[in-house]
C-alpha cells in the first residue's frame, strides 16, 4: 500500500494540473474577447473596391468614391493607389478617360510597392516577379484588378471596399481563396445582413478607419476539399489495394499506409460483434481509394443535394474518420456561424453568433423524425460520401458556386479554414451582430402584450372629483334661494317639492358614480382590489346620508 505522502503529492498534482488547464481556458477567453476588442491601425496604401455585379447604377458611386480616394493623403503624403474592376476600363459611365483628363496628376508614376501583408504571403519572391512581371504596367494611381491578382497575390491589397449586398461580400470570399484583406463592406443591395455601414456616410466612416483604426471580426471559413475515386484501371499495376477487415470489431485497415488514402474506416456496426461468443477471422477485402482534385474556401455553407434525381440522397457522415450517420434526405448543408443566417436557418438550425467557433449540421428534409440540426465542434474533420450502392449522384454546391456532381465514391472532406475572413466592425460584434438579426430578420418582434389595468392613475383622483361636485350641487342658486323664501312664506307644501328635486339630483349623481365604477372595473381577486372595492362601495352610502339631512337656511 502506498504512504499518505504518496497520497498527498498525487492529490497535489492532480490539483495543479486542474488549475493549469482551467488558467489556460481562461486566457484563451480573455484573449478571444481582446482580440474583438481592440483596434487595428496600418498605414493603408492600396485600396481595392469591389462592386455589384450588373449593376449600372452603382458604377458612378465607384467613382465618386475612387475620387475621394485617390484625393486622400496617406501617411507617405501621397494619395491611395486605388483598384477598380477591370471591366470598368471602357466603361461609359465610369469614364476613366475623363478621370485622367480631369485629374491629371492622379496618373503620375507611382513606385510600386508590396503592402505591409506580404509577409503572409504563400508565394515566393520568385512568385511575387513572376506575378508583378504578367500583370499590366499601370503606374498611376488609378489601377484595375483582375481575379488572377486576387488568387495569385492577394498581398498587393491593403483594405478592400465593397458596394452591395451580401452577395458582393459572398463574391469577395471567393475571389480570395488564402489570404483575405479587411473588408469594409457597404450596404447597398438587397438584405445586407453582413454590411453594416451606410454609403451616405462613407467619407466619415474612411476617414475613422484612416485615423482610429479598426475593429475586426474574424469570420471563420471552411476548407471543402472534393476527393474523387480512382477507378481500378488507374492503380498502379491495374489492380485495386487490399485492405483488412477486423474479425472482432469490424474495423477496416489498409495494408499501405505510407500511400494516400484513410489510415482507417469504420466498418458496420453490427457486424462488429458476433452473438455466437467465438472470435472471427480477420479477412482481406477490396479497397477503393480517392484522391484530391479541387478545393473551395467557403464563408457561407457546403450545400450537398440530390440535384435532379427524384431519389432520396443517400450520404454517409464520418468525423474524424468515424462514421456518424446515414443521411437519407433531400441534402445536407454545412454551414459556418456567418452562414447560420442562410441557407442553414430555412432547413431548420439555429441562429449561431460569429465568434463561436462551430460546424452546423442542418439536414434538409430528412426522412426521419429523429434528425435534428446539430453543432459539432471546429477541430473537428468531417467527410460526406456518396456509397457506392447509392441509388443516384449527388451534387454539391460551395456558397451557392461552383456546383460539381458527386458520383458513387466521391466525397468531401470539410475542415476550418487557416484563412478567416476579416470584416470591419461598426461597433463591435456582438452589437453588430444582434443589430444585423433585428434590422433584416426582425428577430423576435411583434406586438407588445397588453396588462390587465388599461389604465393606472390615482385611486383617489375620481373620488375628490365627485366630492367637489357635490359640494358645487350642494350650493344652493339663486333660484333655489327664491324658492326656500317662498316655501316659508306659503308652507310646507313647497318643501316636499325642494325635496322631491334634491332626490333626483342624488340619483343622477349616483347613476354617475356607478357607470365610473364600471369603466374602470376589472376582474382581480388580490387583496389590495378587494379594499379599495369595498372602500369605493362605502364612500357612496356615507354621501347619501349626509344628504339627507335639510340644508341650513
Amino acid at each position: 500500500p502506498s504512504s499518505p505522502t504518496e497520497y498527498d503529492e498525487e492529490e497535489d498534482g492532480a490539483a495543479s494540473l486542474t488549475r493549469q488547464l482551467a488558467a489556460t481556458a481562461v486566457g484563451v477567453r480573455e484573449m478571444s474577447k481582446q482580440l474583438g476588442r481592440a483596434r487595428v491601425r496600418s498605414n493603408i496604401q492600396n485600396v481595392m473596391i469591389i462592386t455589384k455585379a450588373r449593376d449600372n447604377r452603382l458604377i458612378k458611386l465607384t467613382r465618386d468614391l475612387a475620387l475621394y480616394l485617390m484625393g486622400k493623403r496617406c501617411q507617405s503624403g501621397r494619395g491611395m493607389i486605388v483598384y477598380v474592376d477591370h471591366q470598368l476600363r471602357t466603361s461609359k459611365r465610369f469614364d476613366a478617360a475623363g478621370i485622367e483628363r480631369d485629374f491629371p496628376d492622379y496618373f503620375r508614376p507611382q513606385p510600386r510597392r508590396f503592402s505591409s501583408m506580404s509577409g503572409y504571403s504563400m508565394g515566393s519572391t520568385t512568385d511575387s516577379e513572376s506575378v508583378s512581371s504578367s500583370a499590366p504596367k499601370d503606374e498611376g494611381q488609378l489601377r484595375y484588378w483582375t481575379t488572377d491578382m486576387c488568387s495569385k497575390s492577394p498581398h498587393l491589397f491593403d483594405f478592400v471596399v465593397t458596394l452591395g449586398g451580401d452577395g458582393t461580400v459572398l463574391f469577395t470570399s471567393w475571389l480570395f481563396q488564402t489570404i483575405v484583406p479587411p473588408v469594409l463592406p457597404f450596404a447597398l443591395g438587397s438584405l445586407g445582413f453582413l454590411t453594416n455601414f451606410d454609403f451616405a456616410d462613407h467619407q466619415k466612416v474612411i476617414d475613422n478607419v484612416i485615423e482610429k483604426g479598426i475593429r475586426v471580426n474574424l469570420r471563420m471559413r471552411f476548407t471543402c476539399t472534393v476527393y474523387r475515386v480512382v477507378k481500378p484501371e488507374d492503380e498502379k499495376g491495374g489492380k485495386r489495394r487490399k485492405c483488412i477487415k477486423k474479425g472482432d470489431t469490424g474495423q477496416i485497415f489498409l495494408k499501405n499506409l505510407e500511400e494516400g488514402g484513410w489510415e482507417r474506416l469504420e466498418g458496420n456496426p453490427n457486424e462488429a460483434v458476433q452473438p455466437t461468443g467465438h472470435k472471427s477471422k480477420d479477412k482481406d477485402i477490396m479497397c477503393f481509394t480517392t484522391r484530391p482534385v479541387e478545393s473551395f474556401e467557403v464563408i457561407n455553407d457546403l450545400v450537398v443535394d440530390r440535384g435532379p434525381s427524384p431519389y432520396v440522397s443517400l450520404l454517409e457522415l464520418f468525423g474524424d474518420e468515424h462514421h456518424l450517420t446515414t443521411v437519407q434526405a433531400d441534402g445536407l448543408c454545412i454551414a459556418t456561424p456567418t452562414g447560420s443566417t442562410a441557407y442553414s436557418l430555412s432547413a431548420g438550425g439555429s441562429l449561431v453568433h460569429p465568434e463561436i467557433p462551430a460546424i452546423l449540421i442542418s439536414p434538409i428534409c430528412p426522412h426521419t423524425l429523429s434528425f435534428r440540426p446539430m453543432l459539432l465542434p471546429d477541430s473537428m474533420e468531417l467527410r460526406i460520401c456518396v456509397p457506392y450502392n447509392s441509388r443516384s449522384t449527388a451534387w454539391a454546391s460551395f456558397d451557392g458556386r461552383g456546383r460539381v456532381e458527386l458520383k458513387q465514391g466521391d466525397h468531401i472532406k470539410v475542415t476550418a479554414s487557416k484563412f478567416p475572413f476579416p470584416t470591419v466592425c461598426a461597433e463591435d460584434q456582438s452589437v453588430d451582430w444582434f443589430k444585423s438579426i433585428s434590422r433584416t430578420l426582425k428577430w423576435n418582434e411583434r406586438e407588445r402584450q397588453k396588462s390587465f389595468v388599461v389604465v393606472e392613475e390615482d385611486p383617489d383622483a375620481p373620488k375628490k372629483k365627485r366630492k367637489s361636485r357635490r359640494m358645487l350641487d350642494a350650493t344652493p342658486s339663486a333660484s333655489d334661494r327664491l324658492k326656500v323664501m317662498q316655501a316659508a312664506q306659503n308652507g310646507p307644501n313647497v318643501d316636499g317639492d325642494i325635496g322631491q328635486e334634491d332626490e333626483e339630483d342624488e340619483d343622477d349623481d349616483e347613476d354617475e358614480e356607478e357607470e365610473e365604477e364600471e369603466k374602470y372595473d376589472i376582474d382581480d381577486s388580490s387583496p389590495e382590489a378587494l379594499a379599495a372595492a369595498a372602500q369605493a362601495s362605502a364612500e357612496p352610502a356615507s354621501a347619501k346620508s349626509m344628504k339627507q339631512q335639510p340644508p341650513p337656511l
